[in-house]
């Protein structure tokens, strides 16, 4: 299925770059705007209209297969089973918290004591529960 869903985007990118290249040779019909105020013979206001050229039908069939594929890469991309899915987070270690040291823990602990700072000290909530509300 994966083999498939990339060929599929393969030629789609190459339709997408197709019709750019397309667009970009043809002819544009403003340019005859010229034609049509005096410096030329025209039969239209915006030039010769005549029938489609070999460039305008084969920008038509590549659009029309640039759509097939924009609808097959849907449903390939919908119907693709989770289980399947490969994601940047897949392969990613566990976050490992590393415990305090000994030191630290000391630390803490004699500034609690001693009252010279701490969490603990100074705040009011000393034999406080979970439960209470404050004042």
């Amino acid at each position: 299925m994966d083999v498939f869903l990339n060929v599929l985007l393969a030629i789609h990118v190459l339709v997408a770059a197709g019709i750019i290249g397309l667009v970009l040779l043809q002819h544009g019909k403003g340019a005859d705007m010229g034609a049509a105020f005096g410096s030329g013979s025209s039969g239209s206001l915006f030039g010769a209209t005549g029938s489609a050229n070999f460039l305008s039908r084969t920008t038509g069939v590549l659009a029309t297969v640039f759509f097939i594929t924009s609808i097959g890469l849907t449903w390939l991309a919908s119907h693709h089973r989770a289980g399947d899915s490969v994601g940047v987070m897949k392969n990613a270690p566990e976050a490992v918290v590393a415990p305090a040291s000994n030191d630290a823990k000391k630390d803490a602990a004699g500034a609690a004591d001693s009252g010279k700072g701490g969490a603990a000290t100074g705040t009011g909530t000393e034999g406080a529960k979970p439960g209470d509300v404050p004042k």
